[in-house]
C-alpha cells in the first residue's frame, strides 16, 4: 500500500489521471510516459485528489465518472462463465460444467484467453467517447466460479467445475491464466474467482444462510481450490459470497479476506461483493449483523471488501449511505483510500483509463467475437465434453438411418444449449439443426412429445386470438415500446398474434418490448400452459392473473396452468423483451387434448429414435421462483427427470424402435430406468452454441467420446444427506459409500484402453518426500481415441480419510494399436490426510496409488481398467495446511 506520505508528495507532483478526456491536450510522448508509470502510483495520485463524495461513488459497481479529473464511468458488473456473457452476440462455450467433463485445462485456458478476447472487442466497440464503458461491456470478468458441486441439487452447479477439490483448483487456475493472460501489469481482463467462501445453496435462502463447516471440511474441500487459484494463477479479483460463515457474513469477515486471502495467501488484488451482498449485512430479512447500511458499509469495508456490488432498492446502493459512514466515525477515509487504491490499480493494469488505441492489447478489434476460429474452438470443446454413460453396442451407428425421430422438450431449443450467465449465439446448433445436418440424406422428423414438466406446446394458431371480447375483430392490438421496460415512446399497432422476428437482417441487438392485449379462445376445455418462445424476458396475464412470470430469465418456461373454457374467451395480456436472440418469438399454449400419439407415431416410422431430455436454466439456476414438481427456489428436489419425460421415453421404448437418450441438464440425473432399458445415453450437458453439432458427431461416430464426469451421478437424492447440510460426511466420490448410478471420473469411449507396466520410483518413502509412478497405457481398439488418465490416492488405515482421493489427471491421444507412458509425480500432500482441526499430516503407514480410466472401484461392465501400487510412507510429518 502507497504511504500516505507519498500520496501527498505526489499530489504535489503529478499531473492530472491519464484518461482519454484529461489526455486530450497532450502528445502520445507524454501519455505513453504517463501510462508507463505504476499503476499502483497512478492510482493512489488520483484518490488523494477526490473528495469524499467522488470517494464514496467509486465504490459502486456502477462507477459514475469524475469530469474535473478526467475519469470516465465504469461499469464493473461483467459476466464470463463460458464465453461473454449478455452482451449480445458472442461464441457460447459449453457450460462450465461441461467444460468440466473435458477433464482439460489446457483446452480450458484456450477457452479463456478467446473470452478475454470478445471482451475486449465489446470493450471497443462501445467504449464512449470519454472512455466509458456499460455494464456487460467492460473488462473485469466475474468469474470463475469455482465453489464445490457438494451436492447435485443446487441450481448453480452448473457454473461450477464438479464436486473434486484437485479438479476444481486446475481448472480455476487455467480460466483465470486465460482470461488475464501473461503479464500481470496489463492484463487482457480481469478475472474475480468465487464465491469467497463455502458457499453451494440452497439458492432460496443463501441471503441469510450461516454456514458452521468443520475446519476439517474447510481445509479438505471448501478452500483448496482458492488457494491453488489464488497462489498459483493470482487473480486480481475476488468475489465474497452471500452467506455468513460462523456467524459472520463472507464479505464482513476478516478473518476469511485478510488473514487467510491476504496475509496467508498474498493475494494482492481487490474484492467485489456478490450483489446485496454488503445490504445482506444488515436487512432485517437477511443476516441482520448490524441494524444500519452505514454499519454495514463499514463492516465489509474494513473487514477487506472494496467494492460494492448492489441494486436501486438497498441503501448500501447509494454514495451518500458510504459518506456517512465516514462522517459518522464507523469508517476512516484511509481505509476507504485503500479500497479505491486497489480499484483505480485495476482500472489502469487494464487501460481503461488511458487512450483507447493505447497498450499491448490494442491490436483487439471490435469485430473480433463470434470469428469462425472462435466458433470451432467451441466445437472442439463440446465434442470433448460429451460423456457417453451407456452404449449396448448401439453406438457409433452402423449406417445411416433412413429416418430419425427427434423427440424431447430440448430438440429443438436454444434454451438448451446455452445454460446460464450465457451469451447469444449467432447461428446456433440444436440438436435437430445437428442431426439434420449431419444426415442429409435421412428424413429427420421433430415432435417435442412433452414439454419438460408439462404437456407439449405447440404455437397458438391466429384464429385463436381477438381484439374484442365479441370477437368482431380478429389479432390483437399490440403497443412497441422503444425500451427492454415497457418505458419511453411507443406505438401501436394491429397484430394477428403474439409474434415478433427482429435483429434480421442486421444481427444489433433491439432494446424494445411490446405489450399485445386481447382475448383468446380455447378449442377445447381444460388445463393449458403458456410459453413465449427465444432467449427473452416474458409475462403472460390470464384474465388479469399472472400466470407465467419470466421477465427477469428467473421463472420457469411455464409457471403455472390455467383452466380456460371453451365456451368463452379470455382477456389476455402478453409482455416481452427483445433483447437476446436473433430469432422469431411467438406465444404457445399446451392443449389437454395433445398426449403421446404425435410423438409415437413419429417413432414407430424411424429407424433411430433421438430424444432430448432434461432441464435448462430456466429451472435450475441462482435463486429463482420455479413451482413444478421437483423444484425448488431454483434447486432440485429430485434428481430425477420430469415425470411427463420419463412417462413419454418409456412409451417411446415401447415401440422397440432403437432409442438414444440425450440428457442436456447442468448436474446428475438418476436416470435409473433409461440404464436399464435403453440402449445408448450421453450426457450433453449444456454443450453451448455449436453443441448440436457435437452431439450428432458423436451419434455417427466421427470422432470417439472422451468427456468424463465431474461429479457422480447417485441413483436418488434420497442417497444423500439433507440439502442444507454442509458437512461432506455421505458426499461426492471422496466420502460417499453407496452404489453411484454413474461414478465421478466416468466416461465410456468407441475404443478401449489397456494399462500395465506400472511402478514406482520408490516403494518406501519418508513422509514429505515425493514419489514418482509410471504405467504403460495402450489403445487396444481398432478406432483412434482419447483416454483421460486418472490418479487416485487413498489412505485405507487412516481413520476419517476420504475412500480415495484424485491426485493427477492426463489426457492421453491414442491411435489404434498406439501406447504410452503416462508418469505423475505423487507429492506430499496427495498422500496426506486432513485432521479434525483442519491441519494437514503426512502419517505413517500404506498408501494405496491407483492410474486408471476412472476410480479404482468403479465396475469391470463400465469398462474402466487400471492398476494398483502399494506405497509405504515411513515416519509422520505434519505440513501446511494448503
Amino acid at each position: 500500500m502507497i504511504a500516505r506520505t507519498l500520496v501527498s508528495a505526489l499530489a504535489l507532483t503529478m499531473s492530472l489521471s491519464g484518461t482519454a478526456s484529461a489526455q486530450a491536450g497532450k502528445t502520445p510522448a507524454t501519455v505513453t510516459a504517463r501510462a508507463a508509470e505504476s499503476a499502483e502510483v497512478r492510482a493512489a495520485d488520483l484518490v488523494s485528489r477526490m473528495t469524499l463524495e467522488e470517494k464514496a461513488a467509486q465504490i459502486q459497481h456502477g462507477a459514475p465518472a469524475i469530469p474535473r479529473l478526467g475519469v470516465p464511468a465504469y461499469n464493473w458488473w461483467n459476466e464470463g462463465l463460458h464465453g461473454v456473457a449478455r452482451a449480445d452476440i458472442a461464441t457460447v462455450f459449453p457450460q462450465v460444467i461441461g467444460m468440466a467433463a473435458t477433464w482439460d485445462p489446457e483446452l480450458v485456458q484456450r477457452v479463456a484467453d478467446t473470452v478475454a478476447t470478445e471482451f475486449r472487442a465489446k470493450y471497443v466497440s462501445t467504449r464512449g467517447a470519454d472512455g466509458s464503458s456499460a455494464q456487460y461491456r467492460g473488462l473485469t470478468v466475474w468469474s470463475p466460479n469455482i465453489n464445490i458441486f457438494r451436492d447435485p441439487r443446487w441450481g448453480r452447479g452448473q457454473e461450477t467445475w464438479g464436486e473434486d477439490p484437485y479438479l476444481t483448483g486446475r481448472f480455476g487456475v487455467a480460466y483465470i491464466r486465460g482470461l488475464q493472460g501473461d503479464d500481470p501489469a496489463h492484463p487482457k481482463t480481469i478475472a474475480a474467482v468465487k464465491h469467497y467462501a463455502v458457499h453451494s445453496g440452497p439458492e432460496a435462502t443463501r441471503h441469510s444462510d450461516d454456514i458452521h463447516p468443520s475446519a476439517h471440511d474447510v481445509t479438505d474441500t471448501y478452500l483448496p481450490a482458492f488457494y491453488a487459484a489464488v497462489t498459483e494463477a493470482r487473480p486480481q479479483a475476488l468475489m465474497c459470497a452471500y452467506n455468513a460463515i460462523d456467524g459472520v457474513p463472507a464479505c464482513a469477515s476478516e478473518d476469511y479476506l485478510q488473514r487467510r486471502l491476504r496475509t496467508d495467501w498474498g493475494f494482492e488484488g481487490h474484492v467485489v461483493s456478490d450483489c446485496a451482498a454488503v445490504a445482506d449485512i444488515y436487512l432485517p430479512t437477511s443476516h441482520a449483523t448490524v441494524k444500519t447500511p452505514e454499519e454495514a458499509v463499514a463492516l465489509a469495508i474494513k473487514a477487506g471488501t472494496d467494492l460494492i456490488c448492489d441494486f436501486r432498492f438497498n441503501a448500501t446502493f447509494r454514495p451518500e449511505t458510504t459518506v456517512r459512514a465516514v462522517e459518522q466515525g464507523l469508517l476512516t477515509e484511509a481505509e476507504l483510500d485503500r479500497a479505491l487504491v486497489r480499484l483505480f490499480t485495476a482500472r489502469y493494469r487494464l487501460g481503461t483509463m488511458d487512450l483507447a488505441a493505447s497498450g499491448p492489447h490494442a491490436r483487439i478489434g471490435s469485430g473480433d467475437f463470434d470469428t469462425p476460429e472462435h466458433r470451432a474452438l467451441a466445437l472442439e470443446t463440446a465434442r470433448k465434453s460429451l460423456v457417453l454413460l451407456k452404449n449396448d453396442g448401439l453406438l457409433p451407428l452402423a449406417q445411416a438411418p433412413r429416418r430419425i425421430a427427434v423427440i424431447g422438450p430440448n430438440a429443438d431449443t436454444v434454451d438448451a444449449l446455452v445454460g446460464n450467465y450465457n451469451g447469444t449465439p449467432s447461428n446456433p446448433s440444436t440438436i435437430l439443426d445437428g442431426l439434420r445436418a449431419r444426415f442429409p440424406q435421412a428424413e429427420v422428423i421433430h415432435v417435442e412429445g412433452t414439454g419438460w414438466v408439462a404437456p407439449p406446446l405447440e404455437d397458438i394458431p391466429d384464429a385463436a386470438f381477438c381484439r374484442d371480447a365479441a370477437c368482431v375483430e380478429s389479432g390483437l392490438s399490440a403497443e412497441a415500446f422503444e425500451t427492454a421496460e415497457l418505458g419511453g415512446a411507443s406505438t401501436m399497432r394491429a397484430d394477428a398474434n403474439v409474434m415478433v422476428r427482429w435483429g434480421w437482417p442486421d444481427r444489433e441487438q433491439r432494446n424494445a418490448s411490446t405489450r399485445w392485449t386481447g382475448f383468446v379462445k380455447a378449442p377445447e376445455a381444460g388445463e393449458y400452459r403458456f410459453r413465449y418462445t427465444g432467449d427473452a424476458g416474458y409475462r403472460v396475464y390470464i384474465d388479469e392473473v399472472l400466470i407465467a412470470d419470466m421477465w427477469d430469465g428467473a421463472w420457469p418456461t411455464s409457471d403455472r396452468s390455467v383452466r380456460l373454457s371453451d365456451d368463452k374467451v379470455h382477456a389476455i395480456r402478453v409482455e416481452a423483451q427483445q433483447i437476446g436472440a436473433r430469432a422469431t418469438h411467438r406465444l404457445q399454449w399446451s392443449r389437454p387434448s395433445v398426449g403421446d400419439e404425435p410423438a409415437l407415431a413419429a417413432a414407430r416410422d424411424a429407424d433411430l429414435v433421438v430424444f432430448a431430455a432434461g432441464l435448462t436454466s430456466k429451472f435450475e439456476g441462482e435463486e429463482m421462483s420455479v413451482q413444478a414438481p421437483g423444484f425448488a427456489g431454483g434447486d432440485r428436489t429430485s434428481l430425477d427427470l420430469p415425470a411427463p419425460q420419463q412417462k413419454l421415453i418409456e412409451a417411446l421404448h415401447a415401440t422397440g424402435k432403437p432409442v438414444v437418450l440425450v440428457l442436456i441438464n447442468g448436474s446428475a440425473m438418476s436416470v435409473n430406468w433409461a440404464d436399464q432399458n435403453l440402449p445408448a445415453i450421453i450426457e450433453a450437458w449444456y454443450p453451448g452454441g455449436d453443441g448440436g453439432q457435437a452431439v450428432a458427431e458423436l451419434i455417427a461416430g466421427d470422432f470417439s467420446p472422451s468427456g468424463r464426469l465431474p461429479l457422480t451421478f447417485y441413483r436418488s437424492a434420497d442417497d444423500l444427506p439433507a440439502f442444507t447440510d454442509y458437512g461432506m460426511t455421505g458426499r461426492t466420490y471422496r466420502y460417499f459409500h453407496g452404489e453411484p448410478l454413474y461414478p465421478f471420473g466416468y466416461g465410456l469411449s468407441y475404443t478401449r484402453f489397456r494399462y500395465d507396466q506400472a511402478r514406482l520410483d520408490h516403494n518406501s518413502i519418508a513422509a514429505g518426500e515425493i514419489a514418482r509412478v509410471s504405467v504403460q497405457v495402450a489403445n487396444t481398439g481398432e478406432r483412434d481415441g482419447e483416454e483421460v488418465v486418472q490418479l487416485y490416492v487413498s489412505r485405507p488405515d487412516v481413520d476419517g480419510a476420504p475412500r480415495h482421493s484424485l491426485a493427477g489427471f492426463q489426457r492421453v491421444m491414442l491411435k489404434a494399436g498406439e501406447s504410452r507412458e503416462v508418469a505423475f509425480e505423487i507429492p506430499a500432500r496427495a498422500v496426506s490426510v486432513v485432521g479434525e482441526d483442519g491441519g494437514r499430516s503426512v502419517p505413517a503407514g500404506h498408501a494405496r496409488i491407483w492410474v486408471g480410466g476412472g476410480q479404482p472401484d468403479v465396475a469391470v461392465d463400465r469398462e474402466s481398467s487400471g492398476v494398483e501400487l502399494d506405497l509405504t510412507i515411513i515416519g509422520a510429518r505434519s505440513i501446511p495446511a494448503f
